[in-house]
């Protein structure tokens, strides 16, 4: 009888040691180490016909015959949006977020729409008679989905193997098992095992996969880091459960940029797509109050109007307080400085608060104006009008400086009914402001944005 082969994996970044060890050496965690039982079995294909193998050999770039670009266009706009232009053939895809947020939702609504192409969804999670549910809410529409509520990887290749799938979706990765470690589900070897052999099907069968994964208290993925690395797109499912709008980013993307974003709204039918977010992240105001300024930023490719907040009163304790929501609070500090160094704002004894509505983060250095502008006019208890808006970034000395993409903000800022916005001064090179519909004031200082709106 074989010794029982036991291995001490890092839970943190998934390294392997022969025994315990208090520090890992690879990223430098404490007591993360944990015991599995590893028994590895011959690898073997069973969705692929064994064939004769044939050795790689060494190949100049121009001896690669280029294969087209043929990408699997989907029915959710905001999905080929984040995924660059559609899904790439024999690609691997993560999919990220919180407990509840609608990972399982997107993509079994993603199933149900692709009609005419044969989809394979794996439920770890929940038995058949629940995704029927949930798809009789969502409306089901694609005849050739295939439910399989299974856990075991041999049999779900066995499935595979006879029902020849052109998609397959896992939900989630973390209950998958294979029999070539001896270990529980959800274990570090366990996903990275299983998440191995998705990926060769894939790469070998030329079908694209998409696995759900669960993240910790900390927001990462679950399990080793070694799983986000062995996929092509890492995807992440943000939003609060408190509001009806998520939003899909893209973290990692072999296939295409990751600085794209799609928005989508919960519904009791599902998530519907948000074609035109800027006016979901604008407030609609009856009267007009301070501390409100429109921000023109960019996502990706996508210009979005964004509505920041602020409130400045008088602090109450020793210490003001400097709190953000959607924004970083370092970089409002920053812009509290330069106030305070280049147009004499005293905020010492002043508590800040700034907030992005709608729930979003932005990190565009562009909103820097819109930002200033707020917290001036809650400083001086003074609205501004509703029907201007801002693009620039503050920089330390006090100038404003270009941003890229102008004319792509400032069309968006027109199409929304905005009569004014205020640049940077040295957007003004190559910049047709007739052709725009709205008035471009240009503004070289924060000393002249002040005695342009105060």
């Amino acid at each position: 009888m074989s010794k029982v082969r036991t291995v001490f994996y890092c839970s943190n970044c998934g390294a392997q040691a022969a025994k315990w060890i208090g520090k890992c050496p690879s990223c430098n965690e404490w007591n993360t180490y944990v015991e599995e039982v590893v028994e590895r079995e011959k690898s073997t294909t069973p969705w692929k016909k064994k064939e004769k193998h044939e050795a790689a050999k060494p190949k100049t770039i121009q001896d690669i015959k280029p294969i087209p670009d043929e990408r699997i266009i989907t029915p959710d706009n905001e999905l080929n949006r984040v995924l660059g232009g559609g899904i790439v053939p024999g690609s691997v895809i993560l999919v990220g977020g919180e407990p509840g947020i609608g990972k399982s939702t997107l993509l079994l609504q993603l199933a149900l729409k692709m009609e005419g192409v044969k989809v394979l969804y794996l439920s770890g999670e929940e038995s058949d008679h629940q995704i029927r549910m949930r798809a009789e809410r969502i409306g089901t529409k694609n005849k050739e989905c295939y439910i399989l509520p299974e856990t075991s990887t041999a049999l779900i290749f066995r499935h595979i193997q006879e029902l020849q799938p052109e998609v397959v979706i896992v939900d989630s990765i973390q209950t998958m098992q294979t029999e070539l470690v001896e270990s529980t589900a959800g274990s570090i070897s366990q996903i990275r095992e299983s998440a191995s052999e998705f990926q060769r099907y894939a790469k070998e069968s030329g079908v694209p996969v998409f696995l759900i994964g669960h993240i910790t208290k900390e927001g990462i993925i679950a399990g080793p880091k070694i799983l986000e690395h062995m996929v092509d797109t890492v995807l992440q499912f943000e939003g609060d459960r408190h509001y009806s709008y998520r939003i899909l980013r893209t973290v990692k993307n072999r296939f295409g940029s990751t600085s794209e974003l799609g928005i989508y709204e919960m519904q009791g039918s599902g998530l519907s797509e948000v074609s035109n977010p800027s006016e979901i992240l604008l407030t609609q105001r009856d009267e007009m109050l301070s501390g409100i300024a429109i921000a023109a930023t960019m996502e990706g490719m996508r210009p979005l109007l964004v509505e920041t907040q602020a409130l400045v009163t008088q602090a109450v304790y020793g210490t003001p307080q400097r709190t953000t929501t959607g924004f970083d609070l370092q970089r409002m500090r920053m812009l509290l400085a330069v106030l305070e160094k280049r147009c004499g704002f005293f905020f010492g004894v002043k508590d800040v608060f700034l907030n992005i509505a709608g729930g979003i983060r932005v990190e565009d250095p562009a909103i820097d104006l819109a930002v200033v502008a707020s917290i001036l006019s809650s400083y001086e208890d003074k609205s501004l009008a509703p029907n201007i808006c801002f693009c620039g970034e503050v920089g330390l000395s006090g100038e404003i400086r270009a941003v890229n993409r102008i004319e792509q903000r400032i069309s968006e800022s027109a199409k929304l009914g905005f009569k004014k916005i205020f640049v940077s001064g040295y957007n003004k090179k190559g910049l047709n402001s007739h052709k725009l519909g709205i008035e471009v004031v240009l503004v070289n200082k924060v000393e002249d944005l002040i005695r342009r709106i105060l």
